[in-house]
């Protein structure tokens, strides 16, 4: 069965809630094992393990960013391609992209293993959670390997439109993440590195079916040996699209290590909460991230025939979509959140449902502008201007540690939570007055297509 999907031809609408429904399932399915990680964790280890393990969190969006940023920057090419008809530049760009992504996992990999002691002392770890913080990141860090292969192989499907696979093989993932979770901290008695292995062993896993899958079932993306080589123009080309995707994940994975370290020094009662909460409200924007993925391929595709009035159409439905799930969600979350943290917890719990209920009270009220930012940022770059993210990114940053900053200052855990809301929106609002600006100048011809 052919699921790869053209998405510069039929209804935006019906393409897009097509190739968005199975990235939403997946999404929330990497968050219920990302999700078993801390439950498990939480309520058969306990509160400071899972502090720990939320203490890693920004770390591993900064590194797992990082990469993965590159490797979906190098697909929007693929993407492009596909969308002009150009096969062999199809195969060409997988080639390339996997070879970079080969590269960059190792130097990746190299440089956290070496400098994490360093990096966990910077974010003021607490003392009492730091051997456990540095056990599982560690071996997240090793298993670079597996995480980057199932990003890059999901992210060439995609590129063909194809969303439905990666699903598969993800909600096997997750599962397996669950198994192995119990497993390894309950039978074998691993601890926190027992559940980080259970993540990498699980990413793996899902990596490989992906790559069996496209060899398979998938002719466009078969690569030969001459795909297999670094040709100068086109490693300019992927690396002018993914170091700025790359680049901007890190500054935002910045701006949240700030936010992290400022409330690292609230004690590990309030990191546990903050974790919890922010692993509940992950849950119910996953929609956003969909939106954006599929966002970034509708908009990548038609720039390959340039039907720039196509993308803004497909921009506008998007947004109407985000409006409507983020009112709904925001109503929600506010009522429901405390039922769910229950999940996570089985201690200190009066003094962590406090925490959390602030926590969601702040930010739940301006989900609208988080979608908008995975929205014009997905666009942006699949359209091929990588740069206005990145500096949209830099926004982001720069608001986080101002508020954060305060935040720490004061020792104000509503302070912390404020810091997300003060980049969502002062980001929103760049990224929508830079796509207004650089689509009406297509419109006029001033930018080249």
């Amino acid at each position: 069965m052919n699921m790869e999907l053209d998405m510069t031809k039929g209804s935006p609408l019906k393409l897009i809630v097509k190739f968005m429904i199975p990235l939403i399932i997946g999404n929330l399915f990497q968050q219920f094992y990302n999700m078993a990680d801390i439950i498990i964790v939480g309520r058969f280890i306990g509160v400071k393990a899972l502090a720990a393990v939320g203490a890693t969190g920004t770390i591993m969006f900064l590194l797992l960013g990082f990469l993965m940023g590159l490797t979906n920057g190098f697909t929007v090419i693929t993407a492009q391609r596909f969308g002009a008809g150009d096969i062999e530049g199809v195969r060409k760009s997988v080639g390339s992209a996997i070879i970079l992504s080969a590269i960059i996992t190792i130097i990746g990999t190299f440089i956290s293993v070496n400098y994490m002691d360093a990096l966990l002392t910077l974010m003021n770890t607490p003392a009492d959670i730091f051997v456990e913080a540095r056990t599982y990141i560690i071996v997240i860090c090793y298993g670079f390997i597996c995480t980057i292969s199932y990003n890059l192989a999901s992210s060439i499907l995609r590129a063909v439109g194809n969303s439905k696979a990666p699903l598969y093989f993800l909600v096997v993932a997750a599962l397996l993440n669950i198994v192995l979770d119990l497993f390894f901290i309950i039978v074998l008695g691993l601890g926190v590195g027992g559940a980080a292995l259970a993540t990498v062993i699980s990413q793996g896993v899902a990596g490989i079916l992906c790559t069996i899958y496209i060899i398979k079932k998938v002719p466009t993306l078969h690569v030969k040996r001459e795909h297999f080589k670094l040709d100068e123009d086109l490693v300019k080309t992927q690396l002018a699209t993914g170091i700025p995707m790359a680049l901007q994940y890190s500054i935002t994975a910045i701006g949240t290590i700030v936010v992290q370290s400022a409330l690292n020094q609230l004690g590990s009662i309030a990191v546990a909460a903050y974790t919890a909460a922010d692993k509940v409200e992950g849950l119910v924007t996953q929609p956003y991230f969909a939106l954006g993925m599929t966002m970034s391929t509708f908009s990548a595709q038609n720039r390959g025939v340039n039907d720039f009035g196509r993308i803004r159409q497909g921009v506008r439905i998007s947004n109407i979509i985000s409006a409507i799930y983020s009112v709904v969600m925001a109503v929600f979350i506010v009522f429901f959140m405390k039922y769910m943290i229950l999940l996570f917890v089985s201690e200190n719990v009066s003094e962590i449902l406090s925490f959390a209920q602030i926590f969601v009270n702040v930010t739940s009220v301006f989900f609208i502008p988080l979608g908008m930012i995975f929205i014009y940022r997905n666009s942006l770059q699949g359209a091929g201007f990588a740069l206005i993210p990145m500096l949209g990114g830099v926004v982001e940053l720069v608001s986080r540690v101002a508020v954060a900053i305060v935040a720490a200052k004061n020792m104000s855990f509503t302070g912390v939570c404020y810091a997300n809301v003060a980049a969502w929106i002062t980001t929103a609002i760049f990224l929508w007055i830079s796509y207004q600006i650089i689509f009406k100048n297509l419109g006029k011809g001033e930018i080249k297509g």
